[in-house]
């Protein structure tokens, strides 16, 4: 294995305490591998190693790597995540013991919750799902004040219910006892517990990431030497625990500590790597540090893109990777918030460029745009019996079966086409099918009993719907009518409409697609205890409008609503599951490369998140994510940003990490 005199150095280093600070680029992995080697050329068994790594995937890859020299005989060394190798452990000393998801751990936790009366306080407790994230946040955190003491501390309106928090914590902690059942977070507590066997050396890969439980079980192991690879400047995870402070106190904890620096950057260019140390370089320097870099190929400097308008951005980010000679899969557009990857998705798409999302869904796999191409699927194709029943199942009342009776008796009382059987309905006394009857199933599967069409007598809809045979159907709701009563109308209406956009404009403003879009925004906005949170259902309508008028500001480029409806939905279907341009949150970009990089959206509020700021983060956890974001080009960097936001009209101010990038005054 070839290595530099830098990796070298750190990879054989004597037993003891060793830190490698390893920047984006430098050859972590390999100097890992090159020190289990090391390790076993030395006649350490490979039983005697631990590996811990972040994700079990970078520990199977690294074991595939040493045992090209070793053969099996690799396979022995332990190795995986905190949680799987803790998991194995445990399972050896009591197999009885069951680990369970976060999902069924929840019920259980909320089931305690629900058992208390909080009547009698003032203020209001935070819900159960949210105590239960809380719980899992203290339990990596925390280890001197008790959960409720650790609220209390957090959010002073929760205080007075610290003394029940503690309570429901204890009970949650005493029924998993009780049943043998463990959490994630358990794996570790009880690790720390159980006799252990001794190893000669511990590595563990991303340091920086490590959270106060991790920490606590890498001090529980019994070992000669711990070597610990990791950058304070990619630290991103306090969010989830992580504590940049126990790789800043490495050298203070262990008092004869070595400190190896991996230096050269085979990654970059210099003009890349000289805009990330200048912004990065504003956060305290925990450990000194000055990279080289090794990228001699012809270097280009970092580009700023700046855009009058959000969706400019998107489309002119668009037009470059079109006209890019870099191969699409090569290409990666970096985000800091899912809002920005919508805009991108779609203008891509809208240019036959086949994209993969990461660190988030597809915008067109959420519900709001497939009910909005549903609809247009309708009035493009009246036959379109799938699209039909996905619509119709938002009405309360109509589960997909009804849905499928009332299209079939649209078709029967159209003669074949249900657009006629809305419209101009030729009667029919009894236009549902009488389902043949199962032996098996009878008592299930009965006729179909006609309900009476009085019943919606009260509502104000027009005399073609009320004097409709589908008002007969026995699970027809108000909702369901009116739904009829829009489609008629948007029928009619779409027969006038020849720009595409406007033609999205009606779909958006039609009362099926505000009702969904209200029902959509109430589910995303529902507590665990049934009630709805006003402030993420404004803000989830928001995000549904916001991505509605971009499909309505995409509309403009065509002049055929069909071909519209094909570039987005027919021929981007295969492009969003093949290869092409990443989409990428900061966080799923950690560990990847590309020769062409684009970061985004990067205003002052949004990039750095100054909401997440005011909620307890920090500018310079922002500021790392800024710098691992620019890290991840080999080549060629993008830095774009728009100066206003039409839907929300709100101005920008370009951030404050291009101010310290030295691109803009």
């Amino acid at each position: 294995m070839h290595l530099n005199p830098e990796q070298r150095a750190a990879a054989t280093a004597p037993f003891g305490h060793n830190l490698i600070i390893a920047s984006a680029g430098t050859g972590k992995t390999s100097t890992i591998v090159a020190r289990i080697a090391h390790l076993l050329r030395q006649g350490v068994a490979a039983e005697d190693i631990l590996l811990l790594t972040f994700t079990n995937k970078a520990a199977q890859e690294m074991i595939q790597r040493v045992e090209k020299e070793f053969g099996g005989s690799a396979k022995r060394i332990e190795a995986g995540t905190f949680h799987a190798v803790s998991y194995r452990w445990l399972k050896s000393f009591d197999p009885k013991l069951t680990l369970k998801q976060p999902k069924d751990l929840k019920i259980l936790f909320k089931s305690i919750y629900e058992r208390r009366d909080f009547s009698t306080f003032q203020a209001k407790p935070f819900a159960a799902s949210t105590l239960f994230d809380l719980y899992s946040l203290y339990q990596n955190s925390e280890f001197e004040l008790s959960f409720g003491e650790w609220i209390a501390k957090r959010s002073q309106d929760q205080r007075e219910f610290a003394f029940v928090f503690d309570d429901i914590a204890a009970e949650f902690e005493e029924l998993k006892e009780e049943y043998g059942f463990l959490s994630f977070n358990d794996l570790l507590i009880k690790a720390q517990a159980i006799p252990k066997k001794p190893f000669v050396e511990v590595l563990v890969d991303e340091y920086q990431d490590t959270n106060n439980l991790q920490g606590g079980f890498l001090e529980s192991l019994e070992y000669q030497s711990l070597f610990c690879v990791g950058d304070y400047d990619q630290s991103i995870y306090a969010f989830n625990g992580a504590n940049i402070d126990i790789i800043a106190s490495f050298q203070r904890r262990y008092q004869a500590a070595r400190i190896f620096n991996l230096t050269k950057n085979y990654r970059s260019t210099k003009y890349i790597l000289d805009l990330a140390n200048r912004v990065i370089s504003h956060n305290e320097r925990i450990y000194p540090k000055r990279l080289e870099v090794m990228n001699q190929k012809e270097a280009k400097p970092p580009r700023l893109l700046e855009f009058d308008d959000l969706y400019e951005q998107y489309e002119g980010i668009a037009q470059r990777i079109q006209r890019s000679l870099t191969p699409k899969e090569d290409i990666a557009v970096i985000f800091r918030n899912n809002a920005s990857a919508d805009g991108i998705e779609a203008a891509l798409r809208e240019k036959g460029i086949g994209c993969k999302r990461r660190g988030g869904m597809s915008l067109f796999d959420l519900k709001e745009t497939k009910a909005l191409f549903d609809l247009l699927s309708i009035l493009l194709n009246p036959k379109d019996l799938l699209s039909f029943i996905h619509i119709f199942e938002y009405a309360k009342g109509i589960g997909a079966n009804s849905a499928k009776d009332i299209y079939e008796a649209l078709l029967r009382c159209g003669e074949g086409d249900p657009k006629k059987g809305l419209i101009d309905p030729t009667y029919i006394k009894d236009p549902f099918t009488k389902r043949a009857r199962n032996a098996q199933l009878a008592l299930f599967d009965d006729l179909v009993q006609l309900g009476s069409k009085s019943r919606f007598a009260h509502m104000d809809i027009s005399e073609q719907i009320r004097a409709n045979p589908l008002l007969q159907h026995p699970r027809m709701s108000e909702e369901g009518v009116l739904f009829l009563e829009d489609l008629r109308r948007l029928f009619q209406e779409s027969k006038k409409i020849k720009r595409v956009p406007s033609f999205i404009e009606m779909l958006k403003d039609s009362f099926i697609l505000k009702y969904i879009k209200s029902e959509i925004a109430k589910q995303r906005a529902k507590r665990k205890d049934g009630t709805i949170d006003p402030v993420i259902q404004k803000e989830a309508l928001e995000k549904i409008d916001r991505r509605y008028e971009l499909l309505r500001h995409l509309a403009q480029h065509y002049e055929d609503i069909y071909r519209f409806y094909n570039a987005m939905v027919l021929g981007g279907s295969e492009m969003a599951q093949g290869e092409g341009v990443q989409l990428l949150t900061v966080h799923a970009s950690k560990g990847l490369e590309f020769r062409e990089v684009y970061v985004v959206d990067l205003m002052e509020g949004r990039f750095p998140n100054l909401r997440l700021i005011a909620k307890g983060g920090s500018v310079e956890e922002e500021r790392r994510l800024f710098y691992v974001a620019v890290t991840r080009a080999k080549e060629l960097l993008y830095l774009s940003y728009a100066r206003y936001d039409r839907i929300k009209n709100q101005h920008f101010e370009p951030s404050r990490f291009l101010k310290e990038a030295g691109l803009v005054d």
